[in-house]
Order: C-alpha cells, then structure tokens, then sequence
C-alpha cells in the first residue's frame, strides 16, 4: 500500500537564499541582481517591484533567447502555411526548424511548410557585399517552388549591421507576384532585450499585413481567436477539441497550427481569449482598438483552470445554451481527471517544484502543480515585463527605456467601417461587476505563497545554487538547463518544448502531466546521478575582487 511521503521540513530562509545567490557577484553586478531576485510578500500586499525586462549582465550564461528567436521562432514558427525565409547565416536557422515541437496538420489544401527550412545562408562574399540580390533571388524559388500565400522574411544579426533592405525587397516582390502577400521582420537578434522584443515586432507586422485582409464571413456560433497558444506536443488540438465539443467557434489561434486565412479572418470574432500575455497582448490590444473586440485573460494549463476558462467564455456571451452545454462538458471530462489526480496525489503531495519558464508558462503550470499537492517555491520568468509579475495596473507607471523606443509602436486607429463594439458599455460593466475582467491580467505575484523566491532572468549559475539550496523535487524549465540540472540529481522536465511529452493543456493534457511528473519525482534513478565533478576533484579558481 503506498503512504503519503512525509512533508520536508523548511530547512532555509528565503533572505538568506537571495544573499547565497548574491555573493558570488562584483558589488555593482549584486546590486542589479538583487532587484531581480524578490521574496514574495504578495499576501500582505506590500511586496516590492521587481526589475524586469532590462538586458543581461554581459558575462552572465542567461537562459534567454534573442530578438530573432522570438519573432521567429515563437510567433510566426508555427504557423503551417507561410514560407518563413530567414535571411542570414545558416547557422541563424536552428530556430526555422521545430526546435520548439509545434505541431500541426496539413489541413484540407495540404499547405504545410513548417518541416522545411527556408534560408538565404549568406556567405562572406554576401555580408561584404551586400545580400538583397540573394534575398530576392531566394523569395523568387519559394514562389516558384510552392506558390504559397504568404512568403515572411526574418532578419537576422548580420543583415541589421550591413544595413540590406528586406522591406524594400519584401514590397518589390510583392508587387511582382500579385497573388502572394510578401512581408518582412527587422528582428535582428541583438536589437531588444530578449526574445520578447521579438514577439512584439512580430505583433507589428502580422497586425499590419496580415490580419482584417479577409473579410469573407465566417461559420460558426461564439466565435473567438485563441492569442498565445502555441500547439506545443499538441496543446492546441486538445484546446480545439474542447472547444468544438462545447460548440465554440475558434476562427484563429495565434499562431499553433494557424494558417494564413486565420489572421486574415481573425477581425470577424467576438472575444478574444490571451493565453501567454506577454507574447501576444499587444494583437489583443489592437485588435480591440481597431475593430472593436475585447479579450479576457485565460489558462487552459489545469483541468481547474480550463474549467474556469471555458465559464469565462460561456458568461461572455451569456447564451444559456452554450453555458449549459459547457457545464456538460466539464461534467463528462472532470471524472478522468479526478481519477488521475486521486492516484497520483498519495504520491505527490508534499512535493516541491521551481519553474523557470518563458512567459506566462511559469505562472499557468503552478495549477497542474496544486492540482497533485505540489508547492512551487520559486519561479521566474526569462523575458517578462513587470506586468506580467505584478499585474498590468503598473503598466501607466513604466518608464520607456532605449531599448524599448528600439521597438516600432504602431498607432492604431479605430476602422472607419469595420468597427463593431462587441458589447455595450452597460454590458461590459455588467459583466465586470459579475466577475468577468476585460484587459486585465493581475500577474504572477498573487498567486504565489508569501516567501516564496521570484527571480527574473535567471542565470546558469542561479540555478545551480538554488537546487543545492533548495532541493526541489523537479525544476522546469528549458534545454539550455536541462542536463545540468540533471547531473544535480534532480530530474528535470523542460516546458519550452515537452521533451518529448504532451499535450499538457486541456483536460487530458492534464492526466498527461500528472502521469509525467508523478513518474519523475517518484523515481530512484536520480538518487544516483553523480555529475563528473562530484566523482573527481576539479582545478578551481577564485575573482580578482574576491
């Protein structure tokens, strides 16, 4: 018969974790740091802004991403039928070929490049000279070859530094072709902070090229778009099968297994749902802006949490049948989860996990980790805004750096014919005064225990200090971590890609990952991982300053 582990005793206090994690650190680097580093006091609602959204110490081994990948490959990547041509060294490819598990279907056209990779893979003659031939030589065999929608060019470090053209060449070729919408992305790896500068110039010009293009009439009763899911090990085909079966009408998801005519369609919805709030907010703003259709933050991570999403949509639109319906839903999926979760929790409960994860990943996944009795005790975020820790109420109160102004803001204006207020004001505040925020997202910081350590940006060193100190039972977070933390005898899961797990989203993404991570913390194997410096002595060194 399987007993309920015993609960470990807290061995450490979180000030005295934060001045572990500190001492390492050349004064000036400590004092930066330490207002990334935040001891959560969310329940006295007196805790401290964190610093976020400001660029890594140079010498540091971030975990982050760069501006091309997050335009790349977040946000246009999984998208099945558009070229994504990237202009720049081959090596800037990694990021063009599923390195991040996107999944999709070929659809009824069968239009699916997303497992090919589309590069110019400039050489040195190309960087002296200059590359826009190449470019256009290279869009013109993609037309000919595929004949598609849509051809994206991305640009990457080397293209920014010798100043080629891609919006010029994107335009020419565009008007050459006729029948295929060619655009391009100044996302230069080096030109933001991180990876999060990417998903807002991706934002940009997917908003300016692409979506309110179509303006045939959708099918199809309840009709939302689903912003920041990614189809990562198939989430989004299980969110979509939870939607048709309560009679929701998803006319785009940006952008998991999302097509052209999707974002070109997506003004014709009544409510748009936000998953990652930091990669897609900015669409959802301007989508309300323009064409008049508000959002409301939601989690399909936790069968809890898709439960309370799914209300949220059904009170929307306040249609007894669709809340009937989706009550039925939740009725008929609930009982595997339960049972799932009653087996799992003898042996999970008591547990402790740190996530590390992208942008609202490490706040979404805390729900499947409460659902089987697991604490969190520190999580973090690789390329958040403060908004996305405290709630978007200190938005008015952000100051705009240089590498923010880096980031064309385009100025959106109401459509003169096609803006269609959803709701009234009445109706709106009715459903405010009923619980059902509009444009809100209260952050990470509430939902956390008080004392727990929230940490931006964190570093390979930090991480490797917490686990010591810490001793997690899993830690999540990407491949950059992945086998370091292993070789500490803590089993690892990464939530960038799954591994090669999933989906973990929905209803049965969450019998998925209960199974997963009931299997991880619960096996033996780590107890005898010993990482090469453990077994043998190693040379070591000490800082000038020290």
């Amino acid at each position: 018969m399987t007993t309920a582990p015993e609960k470990k005793p807290v061995q450490w206090d979180p000030t005295d974790i934060k001045a572990e994690l500190l001492k390492k650190y050349p004064p000036k680097v400590a004092r930066k740091r330490a207002r990334q580093i935040l001891i959560n006091e969310a329940l006295e609602n007196d805790t401290p802004e964190i610093l976020a959204n400001v660029r890594t110490i140079p010498g540091i081994i971030t975990m982050r991403g760069c501006t091309y990948a997050g335009c790349k490959g977040v946000i246009l990547g999984p998208t099945r039928d558009i070229v994504n041509l990237v202009h720049g060294p081959i090596g800037c490819s990694f990021y063009a070929w599923l390195t991040r598990r996107n999944q999709t279907d070929a659809g009824e056209d069968g239009e699916q490049y997303m497992n090919y990779t589309f590069s110019t893979d400039m050489q040195d003659s190309d960087i002296i000279f200059g590359g826009e031939k190449k470019l256009e030589m290279a869009i013109q065999e993609a037309y000919d070859t595929f004949h598609p929608k849509a051809i994206a060019v991305f640009a990457t470090c080397p293209v920014g530094l010798i100043g080629d053209d891609i919006h010029t060449v994107a335009r020419k070729m565009k008007e050459k072709f006729g029948d295929c919408n060619v655009f391009a992305f100044s996302c230069e790896g080096y030109k933001g902070v991180s990876q999060s500068a990417g998903h807002h110039i991706a934002n940009n010009q997917v908003f300016r090229h692409i979506v309110g293009t179509n303006d045939e009439p959708q099918e199809g009763e309840y009709r939302i778009n689903l912003l920041g899911e990614y189809n990562i090990g198939g989430d989004g085909f299980e969110i979509d099968r939870i939607f048709k079966k309560c009679g929701i009408t998803n006319v785009a998801t940006f952008s998991g297994n999302s097509t052209y005519d999707q974002f070109a369609t997506s003004h014709q919805a009544d409510l748009n749902c936000v998953m990652c709030h930091r990669s897609i907010n900015y669409v959802a703003d301007m989508l309300e802006t323009k064409f008049g259709i508000p959002w409301v933050k939601v989690n399909f991570i936790g069968a809890e949490a898709t439960a309370k999403s799914l209300r949220k949509i059904a009170a929307y639109f306040g249609d007894q049948e669709l809340i009937d319906r989706v009550e039925k839903v939740i009725e008929e999926e609930m009982p595997a989860v339960k049972a799932a979760q009653e087996d799992v929790l003898p042996r999970t409960s008591g547990k402790t996990a740190m996530i590390f994860v992208g942008g609202s990943r490490a706040h979404h996944y805390q729900e499947l980790f409460k659902e089987m009795g697991m604490k969190t005790i520190s999580a973090g975020y690789e390329f958040a805004h403060r908004d996305d820790y405290e709630g978007r109420h200190v938005l008015p109160k952000l100051k705009v750096d240089a590498d923010s102004r880096n980031i064309e803001e385009i100025e959106v204006e109401p459509d003169e014919t096609r803006y269609r207020p959803r709701k009234t004001p009445e109706e709106l505040k009715a459903l405010e005064e009923a619980g059902l925020k509009f444009k809100s997202y209260e952050g990470l910081l509430p939902d956390m225990e008080e004392g727990t350590l929230v940490i931006d940006d964190l570093n390979q060193y930090e991480a490797e200090k917490l686990v010591e100190l810490m001793k997690p039972d899993i830690f999540c977070a990407g491949i950059k971590e992945k086998f370091s933390i292993q070789k500490l005898g803590i089993p690892m899961k990464q939530l960038h890609s799954y591994d090669s797990g999933g989906p973990y989203a929905g209803f049965k993404g969450a019998i998925n990952f209960y199974n997963e991570i009931d299997r991880l913390v619960n096996s033996r194997v780590w107890s005898y991982m010993k990482a090469p410096w453990q077994e043998n002595p190693q040379l070591s060194g000490a800082y000038v300053w020290e």
